[in-house]
């Protein structure tokens, strides 16, 4: 048996390590300039050039910008000789720091028309998942690597040539074909369109995604956001994935340690969040006890925005949990604050007062995205939404172009097998028999025409219904919360397996029974059709009679013997046949004698073979 082909070379054979795998919610990109003109100096300055060219976008756009966890950065590098700029962002739950990295990118190759620019996140080629709706058959996951590049403002996907064995590229073949022919990569507008729909609100959806906030929050945590509002995102990430370890830093008692942060001298100011942060927060459940718990029962009593209360001291909480937990030691945010802390501490800063906080700038946002009218969701699953909306526009837009898709998927006629309209006319059995092909008979052609036209009416009333049912069952599907909808994924996938066994298992017995239906043939145990020769003229009956009468009789008797004997011929054929193919076997093991020894019928030892076996002994054949 040969060995998989999974590219993997154990030690000896030229291991060169186990497959690199980028980590959940991160995106990874790569920069290369192309351009024979160039030198490798140059081809670095080229690079630098366009380190420069993206501060200057961040400062242009990025200025109030909050990154989930990581920012957009480019290292400059050299790998198999060439010069390159590479980077890496984890952006956590937040998606779109992933689709602001693809649109600063996308933007500077407008400027660098000779830099070729790849992105890639766990899934692979994103941009393409992004596009599955609009792409070829051949563009799929196995042939789809370093296939997909940006280049001048472009999404370009390099095909497969004629003599090319689909499957991956590697980068350096992808390089080659680029250098060698820069306009073989083509340019699928559609595919295009699709990748990028989610850009289409940039750079407007940058400050979209913003969402601030008026809270009470200790004057410390107060004057850490003032100097750099950046911090909130790492506070609100420890605060959300809190554990025992973190819970008990909140409690002075059971630390030994005091409060680095404590919930005390409560000022209102305006901090802002990205929306993603800002959910999270809100979705959080959970009771403080002490010094926290405290605080948080006092603010709901004094406090101007009572509403506000739990969040501002959730936040306080998250510093907290950030600057004590031994995980978080090592983050740029918390080497940062402390050096903010330690200022205080030796009095070369000081913390704001009042009237330097009431100068700052205050700002609520309406929190209108966070609410979602059900009834305005159920109808834009259904593709009738009407113009109010149901929550945030970024997600009723990515609501409406998901329906849009899975509505086209299932009408497409011609999406073949992976799709719900056809089959690939490449998957049809074309070795079927006549019969299976059912051809059309000239002769019956209007009659076969009406009843068919008749029956694509009933057929296309059936499909409608089916799919009403099915589209009604999906949007159902979408309403369910994640732990319904992984448990019904689950049990769909068992039944599936269960069906594939099945179907395996009746393939198999079909299989059989063809083998065996064919070696029975072979030896005519199956011939059951055959007559015997035709019989000797039979002797006129009754030849004192008339010949009318004679011959009607004669007819009559015929017909009685004829049916009589059509029930003889079918036993006697069946026997003789029976009989012949066992002969056949010559005494070995065959179908005949297996399949009437299952039915509990042992042969009779063939007479020929026992005569000869008496002669052999000097005894005569007994009768």
């Amino acid at each position: 048996m040969a060995a998989p082909q999974d590219g993997f070379k154990w030690p000896g054979e030229g291991f060169d390590g186990f497959p690199k795998r980028l980590p959940e919610d991160v995106v990874e990109y790569i920069i290369f300039i192309i351009n024979a003109k160039l030198s490798d100096t140059q081809t670095r300055e080229r690079l630098q050039a366009f380190q420069r060219a993206l501060a200057g976008l961040e400062k242009k756009f990025l200025k109030e910008y909050i990154w989930q966890r990581d920012s957009i950065k480019l290292d400059l590098k050299r790998e198999e000789g060439r010069w390159l700029l590479k980077g890496i962002t984890d952006y956590g739950d937040s998606v779109a720091d992933e689709w602001l990295v693809v649109y600063l990118l996308r933007e500077l190759s407008k400027e660098f028309k000779d830099a070729w620019i790849r992105t890639y996140d766990t899934d692979g080629e994103f941009l393409l998942i992004e596009a599955a709706n609009a792409l070829p058959r051949w563009l799929n996951p196995e042939v789809a690597e370093n296939r997909v590049w940006l280049n001048n403002h472009r999404m370009l996907v390099i095909p497969l040539s004629k003599d090319e064995v689909p499957g991956p590229l590697k980068q350096t073949e992808a390089l080659s074909i680029i250098h060698d022919t820069p306009a073989w990569p083509q340019h699928y507008i559609k595919i295009e369109k699709e990748a990028f729909h989610r850009l289409n609100g940039y750079p407007a959806a940058i400050s979209d995604n913003q969402h601030h906030a008026t809270l009470p929050l200790p004057r410390k945590v107060a004057h850490i956001l003032h100097v750099s509002p950046s911090y909130i995102a790492s506070a609100v990430e420890a605060f959300y994935l809190r554990d025992p370890i973190s819970l008990r830093l909140l409690q002075p008692d059971k630390a030994q340690n005091p409060l680095v942060f404590p919930p005390e001298d409560f000022v209102e100011v305006s901090v802002r969040f990205t929306k993603v942060l800002y959910a999270q927060l809100l979705g959080q459940h959970w009771e403080p006890s002490g010094p926290f718990g405290e605080a948080l029962e006092q603010l709901r009593k004094d406090s101007k925005l009572p509403e506000k209360a739990e969040i501002g001291v959730k936040v306080t909480a998250g510093f907290e949990m950030l600057l004590k937990h031994q995980i978080y030691a090592d983050k740029r945010a918390v080497r940062e604050i402390s050096l903010l802390l330690e200022d205080l501490d030796t009095g070369d800063d000081a913390l704001p007062a009042d009237a330097e906080i009431a100068a700052w700038p205050k700002r609520e946002d309406d929190e209108g995205w966070l609410d979602i009218d059900f009834a305005e969701f159920e109808r834009e699953l259904t593709g009738k939404g009407g113009n109010t909306g149901f929550g945030d526009k970024a997600a009723q837009e990515n609501l409406k172009k998901m329906v849009e898709r899975f509505n086209a998927f299932i009408t497409d006629e011609d999406a073949g097998i992976d799709g719900a309209g056809g089959l690939d006319p490449m998957d049809v059995d074309n070795d079927s028999d006549a019969e299976d092909r059912e051809w059309e008979d000239p002769e019956n052609s209007d009659t076969d025409s009406s009843e068919a036209a008749e029956g694509e009416d009933e057929d296309d009333e059936n499909d409608d219904a089916e799919y009403a049912e099915y589209e009604k069952a999906y949007e159902k599907y979408m309403t369910l919360p994640a732990a319904e909808k992984a448990l019904l994924t689950d049990e769909a996938r068992s039944l599936a397996l269960a069906e594939e066994a099945e179907r395996e298992e009746d393939e198999e017995i079909k299989k059989l029974s063809e083998m065996m239906e064919a070696e029975l043939f072979g030896h005519g145990a199956l011939n059951l059709n055959p007559r015997d020769k035709p019989k000797e003229g039979k002797k006129n009956i009754n030849s004192s009679k008339g010949r009318g009468k004679a011959k009607l009789e004669e007819l009559q008797e015929e017909e009685v013997e004829s049916d009589e004997e059509d029930v003889l011929d079918e036993d006697y054929n069946l026997a003789k046949n029976m009989l012949k193919a066992f002969k056949g076997q010559a005494g070995m093991a065959g179908p005949a004698g297996n399949l009437m020894g299952l039915m509990g019928v042992q042969f009779p030892r063939d007479a020929d073979d026992e005569q000869k076996e008496s002669r052999g002994k000097g005894k005569a054949p007994m009768r």
